[in-house]
This record gives C-alpha cells, structure tokens and sequence, in this order.
C-alpha cells in the first residue's frame, strides 16, 4: 500500500469506522488529481489526493456550501490535516457523457440535459450568496487576467504546436478587442468554470455536480456555453437552441432578466469557451503526447465554424477570425477524429482455449475472469449471457467486479495511451472464464464500452462461444 493509500485508508476508516478492505486508483481523466474508490464491509467513498491544497480547499469549501443550499453535490466527509486528501460521496461511474456515448441522444438522455439546464442557474445564482471567494482558486474572478489566461493556452499549446503561422501582435490586439467585449457582461454571479457533460454524474437518472473547485465570480454565459458546445458530446444545433431556452427560462424564475442583454454576449464565451478548450486539447496532445485528447479537435473545429457562420459573436477580430478559418479548414486537423489504433475485445471459454491474434501481435492482455461471481452458478441465468440485463445487474452488484474492471480499465488505458502515441495499429485484449458466457462477456462489453467512451473508439466486442452466438 502507497504512503497516499495508507493516509486515504485511515481516513475512510476513521469516518466510516470500518476497515477499508479495498483501496483501487480509478482511471486518470485531464487532471493530475487521483482518485480512489475505497471500501470496507459495508461502506464506500471515493478518496481524493491532490498535492495542491488550495485547490481542495477550494473544492470543500465550495461543496459544503453547495450541500447547505441542498444542491446536488457529493458530501466531503473528512479531510486530511495535511489538505492533500479527502474522502467523499461515491457517487458511482456513470457520466452524462458516459450514458450519452453508450445510448446516444435517446429521450432519457435529453431529459436528463433538461434536468442540468434547470439546475445550474441556482449554482450560479442562488450559489454566489454568503460564498467564500476568498478561497477561489486560481482567481477570484473571470477578469481580464483570467481570460488571457486562457487566450494565451490556446496560442502557445494549440495555435503554436499546430504550425500555423500568425501575426502576433494583431492577435494579441484581436485578444484585447474580445476580451473588453466579454468584460461589458455582468459578472456576479459564480462561473462553475467546466461545466460540462464529464463533471455531471448519474445516480439512477438524477444528476449530481462535481470538479467545480476551478469555480470563481464570472458572468452567467461561460458555464451553459461550456455543456452546450462541449465538443466531443457533440450534440444538434436544435436541442442546443431547446436548452438555451430552458436555461434562460430558469434564470428568469429566480431574478430579473435581460434575455437580449444575455444573448449579445453570450456567443463570445461560446468562442472563449472553445479556444480554452482547444488549448487544453493541444497541451495534453501535441505537448503530452496523450493522442485522445486530439481526438476532440475536429468536433471543437466544427463547432468553431458554425459559430463563425451563424452566430458570430459581435465584435470583430480579423487575425483571430482569419486564424481560425484556417482551422476548420485544415485536413491535418480534421484527420484526429478517429484514432488509428485498431483495438480487437474478445471473451473466450478456457475450456477451448485463448483467441488467436489474427494481427500477429502475440495477443495482448488476457485477463481471467474465473475469479469473479459467477451467475452460471444460478439457475435462473443459465440461459442467459453476459449481455442480458439481469446477468449485468448481478455482476455489476458485485464489489468484486468493480474493482476487477477498475484495474483493467488502468493498465489498458495506460497500453492504449502508449500505442496511440507511437503510432501501433493494433492491440488485442481476451477476457476468459470457464464457460465463456456470463463473467468474460460482460467484461468484454464494459471495457469496449469504457474505451468508446473515453477514446471515441468504434470497438465491438467478439464473443467466441460460438454454440451460444450463432456465426
């Protein structure tokens, strides 16, 4: 166990009065935070370790404010004296965004972006009252220091790295021009800051808010522009006009509002939303070689050239402008939307034997699966195969599983990340068990859906007992 794992441990223990029998490092996103799923007999959190405490004092200050207005936050149970660690609410796996990659735009899912569209005006609304912003981190407000910020991200990590050549000094004119723009809406209110479809998570169909601690005083447009044009969610112009509207609706029922006030500026922080986005893109791709984060680049491209063509923010900004034209134009751009990387998921019985590797590669991962509950045991899934609801039900009840998949999700994402980065074609990975029906399927599905998910792949897993899946 890690010095991090034993000072997580002992405070789940000491809020929960359990042992913490199982401590598992939950896949990294685009932070360097780590977060841990812990369980003991019968209780479980989730562990935060952070070395930077001004950024989790952030995060509870504002959580446990965010609680006391009753909004739908994870509870920050304890924290560590040091203020490198905390233990909060398990609030379990599913994002908005996991549930929108897996079902698509279905009814449920735009319910649920109905929900969130009500909701974020009492966080920033009703949030800012009596909160401490003292506490905000990096900066107190969304000023003009915050926005260079990051207009300057998105010159040295996207524009810079990308190769294409500019006239700095009339960008940086274009970067004052947008920001005296922005800075004319009104801006008391509290900026969520990443308010987005990954930091909204899902208990049955109620969403639940988190990583707000980047939040600070700002104008009320950032954050619904932030979920709206998100761009790997990739959602239709018309259902992003359908929540606009039920967002500005909800800020009426609470104050006083200006909708055409709001609407002149509120495509400038679409834009400001974008080019931060795409700075963050290029400083986890192009700077850390983290090839997924590419990816998202033509879907933020599209987006800019819609908004350039319909809803053009309204100021000018020639060298911008002109730079970004150039952009949605480019091909070498465009050609990160799907990864080369050719990822074959396969479950297997052992009584027939491990998969071959049609590639040549040698095989890749094989996990086994024997270690697991197995339904087969039980009458009533005999017939049944690990895609089967009441078979996914089980297995997923299982703490077992969870931590099972925690850790292959882990050293995956890790293979995947290495190969995406140095240019492999192929990767093949085989969950086994003894019959090949319940335990490895299931698993095989949960990690293609995983990878879907989070690398935008197109993977469908192969099931190879071919007696139970006619050819």
């Amino acid at each position: 166990m890690t010095e991090t794992e034993k000072q997580l441990a002992t405070l789940f223990e000491k809020w929960s009065g359990e042992e913490a029998v199982n401590i598992v490092l939950l896949p990294a996103s685009g932070s360097d935070r780590r977060y841990y799923r812990i369980s003991g007999r019968d209780a479980t959190a989730i562990g935060a370790w952070n070395s930077d405490i001004r950024e989790n004092k952030a995060f509870v200050t504002f959580s446990d404010h965010f609680a006391n207005l009753g909004l739908p936050v994870p509870e920050v149970f304890l924290t560590d004296p040091s203020g490198t660690s905390y233990i909060q609410t398990d609030l379990g796996d599913t994002t908005l965004f996991s549930r929108l990659t897996e079902a698509g735009l279905t009814g449920n899912v735009r319910d649920i972006y109905r929900q969130v569209a009500r909701i974020l005006p009492h966080f920033q609304i009703n949030g800012k009252n009596n909160l401490d912003f003292s506490v905000c981190f990096p900066r107190a407000a969304f000023d003009r220091q915050s926005m260079f910020w990051d207009l300057n991200y998105f010159k040295y990590y996207f524009v810079r790295l990308a190769g294409i050549t500019f006239d700095e000094q009339a960008l940086e004119d274009d970067f004052n021009t947008l920001a005296d723009f922005l800075l004319e809406a009104p801006a008391d209110f509290f900026l969520y800051r990443d308010f987005q479809s990954r930091n909204v998570m899902l208990v049955g169909n109620k969403p639940y808010f988190i990583d707000f601690q980047g939040g600070r005083k700002g104008p009320l447009q950032y954050d619904i522009a932030s979920l709206l044009y998100d761009a790997k969610a990739n959602l239709p112009e018309s259902f992003r006009a359908e929540l606009l509207e039920i967002y500005m609706n909800a800020v009426a029922g609470i104050m006083p509002f200006d909708r055409s006030t709001f609407l002149r500026h509120y495509y400038g922080f679409v834009l400001i939303r974008i080019l931060q986005a795409l700075g963050a893109y290029g400083f986890r791709g192009f700077y850390q070689k983290k090839e997924h984060f590419l990816q998202s680049i033509p879907f933020a491209l599209d987006n800019l050239q819609h908004l350039l063509d319909n809803h053009h923010p309204d100021t000018t900004f020639a060298e911008l402008e002109n730079l970004l034209r150039k952009f949605t134009k480019s091909e070498t751009l465009r050609a990160y939307a799907k990864p080369t990387l050719k990822v074959r998921i396969c479950s297997f019985s052992y009584k027939s034997g491990i998969p071959e590797d049609e590639s040549g590669n040698g095989g890749g991962f094989v996990f086994d699966c024997r270690a697991l509950p197995n339904p087969g045991r039980n009458e009533e899934y005999k017939t049944m195969s690990g895609k089967d609801s009441a078979v996914k039900l089980y297995l997923s009840s299982k703490p077992e599983t969870s931590i099972f998949l925690s850790g292959v999700y882990t050293l995956v994402d890790q293979a995947v990340e290495n190969y995406l980065s140095r240019g492999f074609e192929n990767l093949m990975i085989s969950f086994g068990c003894t019959g090949g029906q319940h335990r490895s399927v299931y698993c095989a599905e949960q990690l293609a859906a995983h990878l879907n998910q989070k690398y935008r792949m197109n993977i469908t897993a192969e099931h190879t007992r071919r007696d139970f899946w006619p050819v």
